[in-house]
């Protein structure tokens, strides 16, 4: 008998089975956390043909409680800041680079980087997103370690809102600095320039024909 050609699986079941994959994660140090607490890993949502993807650090509490990223207080501010430029959760996929939640809030660790960044690496790969918006620090120098890109010590005060274009292994890719939509609650005077850079964001989509 010939070879039977497996059939080609589409995006949702690609993500699907990757959400899977981290749902039973045990050889994470996080793992065991989400068991005590009863939490839920958070892999991510949204369209899995979206143009624009959202990436952040990792899940808090409300996150890990329903599974879901960004629904707290700052998902909340997230959700605004897309309707201010008519854009809905459904339009973009938003997900983290850690899926599951480190105790009270503290950065990842390396170990948990180096065990979760690869489910991300493939969620990219899959979705494969014109623009990667990075909600914050860490996840702006993560992601311009994993697109090869030099910040050569800049911070992100000195180059949020600006779009920097890249071929790589997963595809063309603009990747557009964005801070964290929590960072205005700590310092209001961020708030102003949060919104400007997404006004800056939807006309870069718009004038590449991704929106």
């Amino acid at each position: 008998m010939g070879n039977i050609l497996k059939p080609i699986k589409n995006k949702d079941q690609q993500l699907s089975e990757l959400a899977q994959q981290v749902a039973a994660l045990d050889s994470s140090p996080l793992y065991k956390i989400r068991i005590e607490n009863n939490y839920k890993p958070v892999f991510g949502e949204g369209n899995p043909d979206a143009n624009i993807m959202f990436i952040g650090e990792a899940p808090g509490a409300q996150e890990a409680e329903t599974g879901r990223p960004f629904v707290g207080r700052a998902g909340k501010h997230l959700d605004s800041l897309l309707r201010s430029i008519d854009l809905q959760r459904d339009d973009v996929y938003i997900t983290n680079i850690i899926k599951d939640r480190p105790p009270d809030n503290r950065n990842p660790r390396v170990q948990e980087i180096e065990i979760y960044s690869p489910f991300l690496r493939e969620q990219i790969a899959i979705i494969q997103p014109k623009i990667i918006a990075t909600l914050g620090r860490f996840a702006m120098e993560f992601i311009f370690t994993l697109f090869q890109l030099p910040l050569n010590g800049k911070k992100i005060g000195e180059i949020h809102g600006t779009a920097l274009h890249t071929f790589s292994e997963l595809g063309e890719t603009t990747i557009f600095p964005l801070y964290h939509p929590a960072a205005v609650f700590y310092n209001r005077k961020l708030e102003a320039a949060l919104k400007t850079d997404f006004v800056i964001l939807k006309k870069l989509a718009w004038s590449a024909g991704y929106l």
